[in-house]
């Protein structure tokens, strides 16, 4: 937008004032941000010897990294899938399928044409905090890659299946290689688009199938997304019969009263049974009984915790305990990644992380 002169164009010099006409803008305005993960002016030339940084997950948190630090640092964000899902519109997805459109962008062209940093679409397989590299097997080759970097930024995330080995679950795509054998659809490639699309289609078909039998269906936990997806069902497929529970005794455990009442009640008005103060035991018949389902469900969805995803991280990182069995990554006040022993890792000779 700036002329030769340096001079802002025409179009930009002239603005509305806000009462029908227009003023002109100073001489030395200059374009502002936008907002929008889509939208980036070009970022600045980086000069040799600018520090470089590895992020770690193409999702909001690595993608704002990019976004903040490409002007001043040489920028590479590594994914292992190669596209951007917005998770929290994804149960929607299953029940309309054409709304996953909504939900995606491919990360190469928003990361390299639109951010000017590089991406790398590959699982990081090991990070050193010591040598400070990355250990990185890219997608279309069987050979790895070791990249070093200044400073690196795990924005990996987790996954949402708590009982599963590695925390498989219909929210989030099944990304990791060693994770796809050991799926419960290791016909189907998340790591691709189109696989994360063919995913979405035959659940639908699978529910739809359901409903046709009106089958019983159970959803285990009622907080924001077991809440969710059991009204999404019930809207979308109304023959089914839906049963939810929680441990908890109401709906969205972290909202007000009023919330959960809301809630509650439109849950009962819409044909949907609820169970609270109610633990999930599949293996006890006096649960089953307890919900009024005496054999059980055809489908149960388990809706609640979250599993670590850190496999790349070394173990002495990682929490022994926690949601999901622990794995998590041990950090200080600073966000810097500590050992068990509580000791900076992956600092520089400064001592700073």
């Amino acid at each position: 937008a700036l002329k030769q002169s340096g001079q802002l164009s025409k179009a930009m010099l002239d603005r509305p004032n806000g009462n029908g006409t227009h003023e002109k803008a100073p001489a030395s305005a200059q374009p502002r941000h936008r907002s929008s993960v889509l939208n980036f002016t070009a970022p600045a030339i980086k000069q040799q010897g600018t520090p470089t940084v590895v992020v770690i997950g193409g999702g909001f948190a690595g993608l704002h990294c990019c976004r903040l630090l490409r002007n001043k640092f040489k920028v590479t964000l590594v994914d292992a899938k190669e596209y951007f899902e917005y998770t929290p519109g994804v149960l929607r997805a299953y029940v309309k399928p054409k709304h996953l459109d909504a939900l995606t962008f491919t990360l190469s062209p928003v990361i390299e044409e639109r951010m000017g940093c590089k991406f790398i679409w590959g699982e990081v397989k090991e990070l050193n905090g010591e040598e400070k590299t990355a250990t990185v097997k890219p997608m279309f080759q069987a050979e790895k890659e070791v990249i070093d970097f200044d400073y690196c930024i795990i924005a990996a995330g987790c996954n949402f299946g708590p009982f599963h080995k590695w925390g498989e679950s219909l929210w989030f795509p099944t990304i990791h290689e060693d994770a796809r054998p050991e799926g419960s659809w290791p016909h189907l490639d998340e790591r691709f688009l189109e696989g994360r699309r063919r995913h979405i289609l035959e659940e639908y078909g699978a529910i739809k199938a359901l409903e046709d039998k009106q089958s019983s269906i159970l959803v285990v936990g009622a907080g924001f997304i077991g809440v969710e997806w059991a009204t999404e069902l019930q809207h979308f497929f109304p023959k089914l019969k839906l049963t939810i529970i929680d441990f908890l005794p109401q709906p969205l455990g972290p909202l007000p009263a009023n919330a959960a009442k809301y809630c509650e009640q439109y849950m009962a008005k819409v044909g949907i049974k609820q169970f609270y103060s109610t633990k999930y035991d599949a293996k006890s018949p006096e649960f089953w009984k307890r919900i009024e389902l005496p054999n059980g469900p055809d489908k149960e969805y388990v809706c609640i915790g979250v599993k670590a995803s850190n496999y790349f991280m070394p173990k002495d990182t990682l929490s022994e305990k926690g949601p999901g069995g622990g794995g998590w990554i041990l950090m200080n006040m600073n966000l810097g990644v500590k050992t068990r022993e509580g000791k900076a890792w992956g600092t520089d000779e400064k001592g700073y992380p």
